[in-house]
């Protein structure tokens, strides 16, 4: 499979002038969005921020969301004192392909603002993840949405894809995993507003509220060797996976390993969701 515009996603592409433009651009528009048509509050800012600006070099962030509209990304970079702007701070993010990639001018400019196209239903193996990993093996931000669709009820975080969790295992260096919880961007883009559609453009005068959470560790030697014990006792079906290198992890293994990760993952954004909803009553 040939990657979908990739040279367009080259930061020398063009002497990186246009990734420039539409960065600048978009981060405009998010600021206007989150900053002056609304107003966002942002609970533990400052960890964001330090994760996104200074840390250890070579090591990749990851930052984990639920998703309430097509408006997340980028708008909850929008807020005050955030590098929204700064094209090299600028997060990679995993973006519907039958969404955001459907022509080829939508493709050059979603691919000159940093995302990387991903087939839903195509499998964590797809070349695009070979992409997003090569992003996380040089050191940079990724952005991922891995519940997989939008859902703009006050819901339980559902069951992750396994996406996120082999882009973790499969790093050269572990990454640093940043938990996100977001309220408010479905009343600024709700999805059934005229007719069954959403709205032309952005709504006005809405609350949107954007909780960091704590980075999540995971201890991959101790639970790699835990999932290669659990994978002798299951019986699940085999696709065909490669094994992983180097820890040549077969698909048995695999699995169990991308299932504790999804797991712990889906936890912690759960609390940091409950915790964002009694955080939101004490401000009223």
């Amino acid at each position: 499979m040939v990657r979908k515009m990739e040279w367009a996603a080259s930061a020398n592409h063009l002497g990186g002038i246009p990734r420039k433009m539409v960065i600048m651009a978009v981060g405009a528009f998010a600021k206007a969005v989150a900053t002056l048509l609304n107003s966002t509050s942002v609970h533990n800012a400052d960890t964001l921020i330090r994760l996104v600006r200074s840390r250890p070099p070579g090591v990749p962030l990851i930052t984990v969301s639920n998703h309430m509209s097509t408006l997340d990304d980028p708008v909850m970079w929008g807020f005050r004192g955030f590098p929204t702007t700064d094209a090299n701070l600028a997060r990679w993010v995993l973006a519907a392909e039958d969404i955001c990639f459907k022509n080829p001018v939508y493709s050059y400019i979603f691919r000159l603002g940093k995302c990387i196209p991903i087939t839903r239903g195509g499998g964590i193996h797809q070349e695009h993840m070979d992409e997003a990993l090569e992003r996380l093996s040089d050191g940079a931000w990724l952005h991922t949405f891995p519940e997989g669709k939008v859902s703009q009820g006050d819901l339980p975080i559902r069951r992750l894809k396994w996406g996120t969790a082999s882009l973790i295992v499969r790093a050269p260096v572990t990454p640093i995993v940043l938990p996100i919880i977001h309220q408010g961007l479905q009343k600024v883009m709700p999805e059934n507003y005229i007719f069954g559609r959403r709205p032309p453009f952005p709504l006005c005068n809405k609350n949107i509220n954007i909780i960091v959470g704590d980075p999540i560790e995971f201890n991959l030697p101790n639970m790699r060797q835990k999932a290669i014990s659990m994978s002798r006792n299951g019986s699940l079906p085999f696709t065909g996976w490669p094994c992983t290198s180097p820890d040549g992890l077969d698909e048995a293994a695999q699995r169990c390993l991308y299932t504790t990760i999804s797991e712990r993952i889906q936890t912690v954004m759960e609390s940091l969701r409950s915790f964002s909803k009694s955080f939101l009553m004490s401000k009223v």
